[in-house]
C-alpha cells in the first residue's frame, strides 16, 4: 500500500479512453481529511478536467471502515490553540470549499462510492459528485453540533433540498443515516452491495467511451448494479419516521422544536437514539444550524459556500469549536464547557457575531 495520504491512478478502458481514480489513503484515520490531502486532489482535478483521454473520475477510499469520516480535526484543533496557527485554519476552509464546489461543477462524470462511514469532510466530497452510490455499511450524517461547530461543506445547501425538514431534523441532531436513507432523501443516487464494487468497475472499464455521452455511460453500469443489489437495501428509518420527524421540526423557534425533539429521546427506538445526542450538544452550533439554514433557503450553491466560509472562520476563533473537540478528542473527558449552558441563556449578540464577515 502507498504511505501517500491519496494515491491516483489511471484505468485505460476498451477504446482506449481512461477513467481516473483517486483514493483516500490514510484508513487508521477513518480517511479523514487533512490540508494536505486537499492540495493534492484539487490540482489533480483540475488536470483530469481539461486531459480529453479522462472521461470519468472515480473517488473511492483504502479499507472498509469509512470512505471519510470528516475533517482532520485535531489538527484543526491544533491551529485554534497553538500561536500562529490561525492561518493554517483558515486555508483548511478556504481550500476544502474549493475543493466542494470544484467537484459540484465538476464537468464530467464523478463516481463517489461512499461504503462505511461518510461523516462532514466526507459528505462534502459525496455530495458534490455527479453519481452518489451507497452500499449496505454506509453511515451518512452530519454530527457537528457535537463538537461545536455546525454542517458545512455545503450542508447550508444540500440539507434545505431534503424532503420535508428532514434536512433540519439531520442538521439538529446529527442523526446517523443508512444507504436506504440516503436515497430518500435525495443525498445518494444509487445503492449497490459493496460486494459488487469490483464488477462495477470491470464492467466501466470494458464499455466503449469514444464518441458516446459519458454520464449516460456511468448511469448504464450503475443501474445494472443497482438492480442485482435491491435485496440487500435496509429498511430507511427516516422515510418510516417521515411524518413524526416533520411533526417535531414544526414550530416557530429553536427553543420549541428542540424541545419536541428532545421528548422523543426517552424510548429506546431509531428517533429515539437520533434525538440522544442533543442532550450534550452545543447550544451554540444548534443555533447556528437553526440560523444557517434559513438563512441559505434561497441560495444558489456558491452563495452557500460563501457564507459558510465566514461562518467557519468565526468558529476558529471564537472558542466553542476547539472546547468541543478539546472535550472529544484531546483530554477525552466527554465534558464540555459550552460557552452557554442552554438555549435559553443564549445571547444574540453572540450569535449575530457568528454571521458578520
Amino acid at each position: 500500500m502507498s504511505d501517500q495520504p491519496i494515491v491516483f491512478e489511471e484505468w485505460t478502458t476498451g477504446d482506449d479512453a481512461l477513467i481516473a481514480v483517486a483514493r483516500l489513503n490514510t484508513p487508521k484515520a477513518l480517511n479523514s481529511l487533512s490540508l494536505e490531502m486537499i492540495r493534492l486532489l484539487t490540482p489533480q482535478l483540475k488536470r483530469w478536467a481539461e486531459d480529453d483521454r479522462i472521461r470519468a473520475v472515480w473517488l473511492e477510499a483504502e479499507g472498509d471502515k469509512a470512505f471519510c469520516a470528516g475533517g482532520d480535526i485535531v489538527a484543526l484543533y491544533r491551529s485554534m490553540t497553538e500561536p500562529q496557527g490561525a492561518s493554517e485554519g483558515e486555508a483548511f476552509f478556504t481550500e476544502e470549499y474549493e475543493l466542494d464546489y470544484l467537484i459540484h461543477t465538476f464537468p464530467k462524470p464523478v463516481v463517489c462510492w461512499g461504503h462505511g462511514i461518510v461523516m462532514g469532510g466526507g459528505m462534502g466530497i459525496l455530495e458534490g459528485a455527479s453519481h452518489r452510490v451507497v452500499t449496505e455499511s454506509s453511515k451518512l450524517a452530519m454530527p457537528e453540533i457535537t463538537i461545536g461547530l455546525y454542517p458545512d461543506v455545503a450542508a447550508g445547501w444540500f440539507l434545505n433540498r431534503t424532503p420535508g425538514r428532514t434536512g433540519l431534523f439531520l442538521g439538529l441532531t446529527g442523526a446517523r443515516m443508512n444507504g436506504a436513507d440516503a436515497l430518500f432523501t435525495g443525498l445518494a443516487d444509487r445503492f449497490i452491495k459493496h460486494e459488487l464494487k469490483a464488477g462495477v468497475v470491470t464492467e466501466l472499464r470494458q464499455r466503449k467511451w469514444q464518441g458516446e455521452d459519458a454520464h449516460a455511460v456511468v448511469g448504464s453500469v450503475l443501474r445494472q448494479f443497482e438492480q442485482q443489489s435491491a435485496e440487500a437495501m435496509p429498511e430507511s428509518p427516516v422515510r418510516t419516521h417521515f411524518d413524526e420527524i416533520n411533526r417535531v421540526t414544526d414550530a416557530d423557534s429553536l427553543v420549541a422544536v428542540v424541545s419536541q425533539l428532545k421528548e422523543l429521546s426517552g424510548g429506546d427506538g431509531w428517533v429515539a437514539k437520533a434525538t440522544k445526542s442533543l442532550a450534550s450538544a452545543s447550544p451554540t452550533s444548534l443555533t447556528l444550524v437553526w440560523h444557517h439554514l434559513h438563512n441559505c433557503k434561497h441560495d444558489g450553491l456558491k452563495e452557500v459556500l460563501d457564507k459558510e466560509l465566514v461562518l467557519s472562520q468565526k468558529c476558529l476563533s471564537k472558542g466553542e469549536f476547539a472546547e468541543g473537540i478539546r472535550a472529544l478528542l484531546i483530554d477525552k473527558d466527554q465534558q464540555p464547557r459550552w460557552r452557554y449552558a442552554s438555549l435559553a441563556e443564549m445571547d444574540s449578540a453572540w450569535i449575530d457575531d457568528f454571521f458578520k464577515p
